[in-house]
């Protein structure tokens, strides 16, 4: 009898971001990032920026599409709001937009700080015109960023995942 192993979500994701032609991943070192962040440092195939805030992030999407290339933004919740306004880039550019977002202020957040931005993570991403899907489980996250990666590259639609504290943890306090 042979044992299949489930590989971690966070292989899963990565290799299908690749697969689906991103060779761009810009990030702000974050945790709930980690295992995305590692794969694409390790990658020889691929460019990972670490940015110095995230709406850096949006411009290089932009320059990636424009040169040809896709790419995926990686922040947390809380660098949501330093986006805002480099959000109508991809609005008024009609530049291609994927970014995963892993969520503070969320469920079981023991740090009071967090959740003024959490809460503000949707509405200020629908306000710019970038469509949310959460993930709260596991067996969510592969068919979401799947959808996701259609709706940003094939459907002209900027679009947020959003990994939720009930998939990543919450972070003690």
């Amino acid at each position: 009898m042979d044992i299949v192993v489930e590989r971690p979500w966070q292989d899963q994701v990565y290799d299908l971001l690749k697969a689906s032609g991103i060779t761009q991943f810009a990030y702000v070192p974050d945790a709930g990032h980690k295992g995305l962040i590692n794969r694409a440092l390790e990658d020889k195939d691929v460019h990972a920026v670490s940015l110095t805030t995230e709406e850096e992030g949006i411009g290089l999407l932009a320059g990636a599409d424009l040169g040809g290339t896709r790419g995926v933004l990686l922040i947390q919740s809380s660098g949501v709001g330093n986006c805002t306004n480099l959000l109508s880039l991809i609005t008024l550019g009609k530049f291609p937009f994927l970014t995963i977002v892993s969520m503070r202020g969320d469920f079981g957040e023991g740090n009071p700080w967090q959740y003024p931005a959490g809460r503000a993570v949707e509405p200020v991403l629908h306000a710019m015109g970038v469509k949310t899907i959460r993930v709260d489980r596991e067996d969510e996250v592969v068919p979401i960023v799947e959808a996701a990666i259609a709706q940003a590259f094939k459907g002209g639609c900027p679009t947020a995942v959003l990994l939720t504290q009930r998939l990543l943890g919450a972070k003690a306090f």
